[in-house]
């Protein structure tokens, strides 16, 4: 996620110096992402030095002016970033690198892989964590509407893995059934007859 605009808006509802910031973006998240202090302070700088936030320093002086008690408030430019950050939608045009998918599709490149066997562990890895979560969910979440959110969205997120997962097997196995029937059909086929003739891959968007 992005924290440099979870950041901008922390700090739209008035100035917070660093631990703050880090102690609420947890509290808003439902502490189910840790944010290390380190990477609060270097998004800070980064925002100072891009114009988008100030600090204390900036042509004042006193105790606060460094160290953790240092003040970060946004600038006008800060607004307008959070702003767009806000009405654009993410990118999702191509599929993301999964590392589920990616060993799914290895599996079935490995001489000896039990393709179905590794489509059920995960399956019941990804199920255990479904009702971890639902238990959280039923035990915390509703006095917590950003973590009621945040179990939400992983549940939705989980299930739909699931339903990968099943559709996966599901023409994993309808596949292999084909290409034994052909594999058994195939001296019974003449060359010269259309059951015989190479199949031709689609491509999408290509005009003769």
């Amino acid at each position: 996620m992005s924290v440099r605009h979870a950041l901008l808006a922390l700090l739209s509802e008035g100035p917070k110096y660093g631990l703050q910031l880090r102690e609420e973006f947890e509290a808003r998240t439902g502490e189910v992402w840790p944010l290390n202090v380190g990477q609060v302070y270097t998004t800070l700088q980064r925002l100072e030095r891009d114009g988008l936030v100030e600090s204390d320093g900036d042509g004042q002086e006193g105790p606060q002016k460094e160290g953790p008690q240092k003040g970060f408030r946004i600038t006008a430019a800060g607004t307008r970033e959070l702003t767009g950050w806000l009405r654009t939608p993410p990118d999702m045009s191509s599929p993301p690198r999964d590392e589920l998918v990616m060993k799914i599709l290895v599996a079935l490149r490995v001489p000896g892989t039990d393709v179905a066997e590794v489509i059920q562990v995960h399956r019941r890895y990804l199920v255990e964590l479904m009702q971890q979560w639902t238990r959280i969910k039923e035990n915390e979440s509703e006095s917590d509407m950003g973590l009621a959110l945040v179990v939400d969205a992983e549940l939705f997120r989980l299930d739909s893995v699931i339903r990968w997962l099943d559709a996966a097997d599901g023409r994993i196995k309808r596949a292999g059934a084909l290409t034994a029937k052909s594999a058994e059909d195939a001296p019974n086929l003449n060359p010269r007859t259309p059951g015989a003739l190479p199949s031709v891959r689609r491509r999408v968007g290509v005009r003769k």
